[in-house]
C-alpha cells in the first residue's frame, strides 16, 4: 500500500468512542488502509460507550496492534503513513505524547508521526481544562500536532447528533489531508446551509 494511502489511529479512554468508530469507517469508503491501536482504557470506553468489544473494534481496522506491542511496525519511522489521529486523546495521553514519553505503542507511534514530520491530530477530550491540559496543548502543537477537540459546528444546522459526529468526523479528514473528505463549509452569513 502507497504511503500516502495509509493512517494510523489511536484510541484511548477519553469520552469519545464514536469518533473512532466513524473515523475507521469513513477512512475504508474512501481507500485509506488504517493501523490502529488502543490502550486498554480505550477498549473499555469503546465497549462502554458502543458496546463493541476488542474483537469488532479491531475489525474496522486493516491492522491492528496491541498497545504494548512496541515492536509494531508502527513504532518505526521507516513505517511510512500519511498521517496519524488520535480520536479521542485522553489528557493522559496528551501528556505523554507532549513531552515524548513513547510509553506505549500508541505514544510511540505518535512520537514517531511528529518526529517525521507527518500530520498529527489530536482529537482531545476534557473540560474543564486546567493549566497542565493547556501547556500540554501548546507543547504538542509546537512540535507540530494539531489539536482538535471535538467540538459542534452548529452554522449548517444540524438536526441530529449523527449530524454532528458526521461533520466533524469530515473535519478531521480534512485535516488528515484525506482528499475526499466533505466537511461542511461557511458560506457566510445568510447563505443556505
Amino acid at each position: 500500500m502507497n504511503a500516502a494511502r495509509r493512517v494510523v489511529v489511536g484510541v484511548t479512554g477519553a469520552t469519545g468512542a464514536v469518533y473512532a468508530v466513524r473515523l475507521l469507517r469513513r477512512l475504508r469508503e474512501v481507500g485509506r488502509e488504517t493501523h490502529l491501536v488502543a490502550s486498554p482504557a480505550g477498549i473499555l470506553s469503546v465497549h462502554h460507550e458502543l458496546g463493541l468489544d476488542r474483537r469488532a473494534l479491531e475489525r474496522l481496522a486493516d491492522v491492528a496492534y496491541a498497545s504494548g506491542d512496541i515492536g509494531a511496525a508502527i513504532a518505526s519511522g521507516s513505517f511510512a503513513a500519511e498521517a496519524m489521529v488520535v480520536a479521542p486523546c485522553s489528557m493522559k495521553s496528551l501528556a505523554a505524547i507532549a513531552h515524548g514519553l513513547g510509553d506505549n505503542l500508541l505514544t510511540r507511534a505518535a512520537d514517531v508521526t511528529l518526529k517525521e514530520r507527518r500530520r498529527l491530530v489530536l482529537m482531545v477530550r476534557e473540560t474543564p481544562l486546567h493549566l497542565a491540559h493547556l501547556r500540554n496543548m501548546t507543547a504538542a502543537t509546537e512540535m507540530g500536532a494539531v489539536v482538535f477537540p471535538p467540538l459542534p459546528a452548529f452554522y449548517h444546522r444540524p438536526r441530529t447528533l449523527d449530524e454532528v459526529i458526521d461533520d466533524t468526523v469530515e473535519r478531521v479528514l480534512a485535516l488528515l489531508g484525506v482528499e475526499e473528505a466533505a466537511p461542511h463549509a461557511w458560506g457566510g452569513l445568510g447563505a443556505e446551509g
